[in-house]
């Protein structure tokens, strides 16, 4: 398995080595020792997740606080997502910025986003199954939100905003400049 920092250096792009034949193909799409090689610390997931959704629908940005704070490592089973991941770290060099890439059930790659960044992802393809670990449960208290179209942020989410879907939270989340600190660059959030 590759594994490549990505532009903030804390986000990570793993690309599982797949073995393919006539009869189909196997990938390793996970393996605790390289993974703790990559993150360079010990992140233990405790919890599967699956959706699905249609051309257009927008998950995110959705982040939990501490201590309920979740690391990521996504990916996706059927069709194309573009996935963001933004730093919401004060005083983190790269605070504000965030790192886009397409997972798609052709190239197997997963992204891994750690703790102190917003993630959310947009359909590319009529149709996506969207899978991830996380490394805590939800917590409803610190469930928490970024708006998607923060100008600040200009992601290009690659769907005209016409044709984006959201929920009714992701919908009302704040901008990053009223969000009010929620991580600290520097501290150590798996501690």
């Amino acid at each position: 398995m590759k594994f490549t920092p990505q532009a903030i250096p804390d986000v990570i792009l793993f690309e599982p080595k797949v073995h393919g034949d006539q009869r189909g193909y196997f990938a390793e799409t996970f393996r605790q020792d390289v993974f703790d090689q990559a993150a360079g610390y010990k992140v233990e997931f405790i919890q599967d997740n699956e959706s699905s959704s249609s051309r257009g629908v927008l998950r995110g940005l959705h982040f939990q606080l501490a201590p309920h704070a979740q690391s990521k490592l996504v990916r996706v089973i059927k069709g194309a997502v573009l996935d963001v991941a933004v730093d919401i770290r004060q005083g983190s060099p790269t605070f504000g910025q965030h790192v886009a890439v397409e997972l798609t059930e052709e190239n197997k790659h997963q992204l891994f986003v750690p703790r102190g960044f917003a993630h959310g992802f947009v359909v590319l393809s009529e149709q996506a199954i969207f899978a991830y670990k996380v490394d805590n449960y939800y917590s409803p208290e610190c469930d928490r939100g970024l708006a998607w179209n923060d100008p600040d942020l200009n992601i290009d989410w690659q769907v005209p905003e016409q044709d984006i879907k959201l929920s009714d939270k992701d919908a009302r989340q704040p901008t990053l400049a009223t969000l009010g600190n929620m991580f600290e660059h520097g501290v150590n959030y798996y501690a």
